[in-house]
């Protein structure tokens, strides 16, 4: 399990020297971005993807939440009043709540793939000011000690919040 952690940092060159000493601390790469001002991040530094910036992920989960219930309601309409002719089984519920739950996960999603994420809006005035906005994840046994470390190497780094435990993924 991870926790997803946010800074805001002052400038590019020092969410270069955090890059740096997040690698030191044996934080991959790949858990780590920033997200700055457009066109302003080097193409070494890695920067947050569109599922990161958009609500994607969010419109998705929402859809197949939404959807499942739909089609599941929809497969026990159509198995107590089946159409004439045709014998509907248990199995025409469970079928329908998985297209339902695929169908309003792809139409919620690219809703969701137009929308900027409604967690980075709030750092949003800061980074168009230059500021930079580091997006970590962290096991989460490591949390306190990450947390230390940049509090004692750089106090004019802001603490942004921390997210629920993301679920550890390869």
């Amino acid at each position: 399990m991870r926790r997803r952690l946010y800074y805001m940092l002052p400038d590019l060159p020092s969410a270069r020297a955090m890059l740096d000493e997040l690698l030191l601390a044996r934080i991959e790469e790949r858990h780590i971005r920033f997200m700055a001002r457009e066109g302003t991040l080097p193409d070494d530094m890695p920067g947050c993807s569109f599922m990161v910036k958009t609500d994607l992920v969010h419109g998705a989960q929402l859809g197949a939440l939404i959807g499942g219930i739909v089609g599941f309601v929809a497969g026990i309409v159509l198995v107590l009043m089946p159409p004439a002719g045709l014998p509907m089984r248990t199995t025409a519920i469970l079928l329908m709540a998985l297209g339902g739950a695929l169908f309003g996960a792809w139409a919620s999603g690219m809703n969701g793939s137009a929308i900027p994420n409604k967690k980075l809006e709030q750092y949003a005035d800061r980074v168009q000011a230059g500021q930079v906005l580091m997006i970590v994840d962290v096991p989460a046994g490591r949390v306190r000690e990450i947390e230390e470390m940049i509090a004692r190497r750089h106090p004019d780094f802001s603490f942004g919040g921390a997210e629920p435990p993301l679920v550890a993924f390869p």
